[in-house]
């Protein structure tokens, strides 16, 4: 069985005597309406669901391939349905993100940086792929930090060279879905070529999206999923964010080459391998919102949705997010105290300065700024996956008060440094691995009106 989030996922260290009881209690309901969302995005009973549904007596063979933060929870219900049927099966899971199975192997790996054992995992997932025949399943595993965990870069590019765009792209404020156009372009796996590789066998991809609007070309760069990117496109992603003279010369090389017609694009629509190529979205970030929704609701607050598309700078985003908070407190609207503004989705940081942090915990420092002193007051921001960034949280958590308790947020901020300012409060939300991953979850809870 996948584990579960530690019971840290219910606490934070920061109900002292400086939190007032009702936003000690407001925390407490943010993080159980967080934890619904979460247990809302379990892929096991969504694979299991899909799974049961096909009419396995038509294969002859049966292999099953993956990567992704969940693929741990996704490939134990395969196993669960498939059973003996399965001849082979390789999944590429971030390092800590693991369960106990018998006929599928875990191969663990970087991320959000790919590594050497990323690359090897990725080869013997392509060689599973290209072995299987017609008359064959290949059901593929499909989920969150896929692109990082399947790096098989296109020669001559190494995975050094790999590593570098990925931390330039990261680094300049790209968006989820001019980076994933960016690796399918230097890669061997991704962008429909893993199901090129399969065919002519049957191919059920199960996708758990993370990506602001569930295609299925975007997910873990669409390894299976036709690809409508081109390099003419990632030409200009890379003029975009001036990146043409930084990356390495092989990377340059190959999306000019590209750009002008010398290297094969990856598969389009059009393709006939896609006749035999089903992929399907499992779990998204809608659904952990409904029921952190139903959740908010049960605790006695009047809850509302604002989207589930929410993208751009985390700092602005958040600050949208405060401004509602202000509103809620002085008018109560859009909705009656006691309320629960919920929205998810992706934000993206422009680093300028050296700190340690992630896109949710930059979220919660803008945020508390801009909240200072409202009383009754809570904001979240956490990724459903449990990790946030290079760091070992899912999020933060921060209040009305939070600036009374360490007043130099703004410096914090400015050098992009909010797990340390965050831990020094012990307000990090810290969950361990949750084995899923459909993006993240902002809460903005305001207490009855004064």
């Amino acid at each position: 069985m996948p584990a579960k989030p530690s019971k840290r996922f219910w606490a934070t260290h920061s109900f002292d005597e400086h939190v007032p009881v009702s936003t000690r209690t407001l925390r407490r309901h943010a993080l159980a309406i967080f934890q619904a969302a979460v247990a809302a995005a379990d892929p096991e009973a969504a694979v299991k669901r899909h799974l049961t549904r096909l009419d396995l007596a038509r294969f002859r063979t049966i292999y099953v391939v993956g990567a992704g933060k969940a693929g741990a929870s996704m490939a134990a219900a395969a196993e669960r349905v498939l059973g003996r049927r399965i001849t082979a099966g390789l999944v590429n899971v971030k390092y800590g993100h693991l369960a106990k199975l018998r006929r599928i192997e875990l191969n663990e790996c970087g991320h959000p940086i790919p590594d050497l054992s990323g690359v090897a995992g990725a080869e013997r997932i392509a060689a599973i792929a290209e072995s299987a025949q017609r008359g064959d399943l290949v059901v593929c595993l499909i989920s969150g930090g896929a692109s990082a965990l399947l790096p098989l870069p296109a020669a001559p590019i190494t995975l050094e060279e790999k590593q570098e765009v990925t931390r330039l792209l990261l680094a300049s404020g790209a968006d989820i879905h001019e980076i994933n156009a960016t690796r399918k372009h230097i890669s061997r796996i991704k962008g429909g070529q893993l199901a090129r590789l399969a065919s002519p066998a049957t191919v059920e991809s199960l996708l758990l999206s993370d990506v602001i609007g569930d295609d299925p070309g975007v997910i873990g760069s669409g390894p299976t999923a036709a690809d409508a990117t081109t390099f003419g496109a990632v030409s200009g992603i890379l003029d975009k964010y001036d990146l043409r003279g930084r990356v390495p010369r092989s990377v340059r090389d190959r999306i000019e080459q590209g750009a002008r017609g010398e290297i094969p694009e990856t598969p389009k629509p059009a393709d006939h391998l896609f006749r035999r190529v089903r992929n399907t979205v499992v779990g998204s970030n809608r659904l952990a919102l409904a029921a952190a929704m139903r959740r908010a609701r049960e605790l006695g607050f009047h809850p509302l949705v604002l989207s589930s598309e929410i993208q751009g700078e985390a700092r602005q985003i958040a600050r949208m997010h405060a401004a509602i908070a202000r509103e809620l407190v002085r008018s109560g609207r859009p909705v009656k105290p006691p309320a629960c503004i919920i929205s998810g989705g992706e934000t993206t940081v422009t680093l300028k300065g050296a700190g340690l942090g992630g896109r949710n915990q930059e979220f919660a420092l803008a945020a508390a700024i801009d909240i200072s002193g409202l009383p009754d007051t809570v904001i979240l921001s956490a990724g459903t996956d449990g990790s946030d960034g290079p760091t070992d949280a899912a999020g933060a958590i921060a209040d009305g008060a939070t600036l009374g308790r360490k007043p130099d947020a703004a410096a914090f901020l400015e050098n992009n440094d909010s797990y340390r300012y965050f831990a020094a409060l012990g307000d990090l939300i810290k969950t361990g691995p949750t084995l899923t991953n459909v993006m993240d979850v902002h809460l903005i809870l305001v207490g009855s009106r004064k």
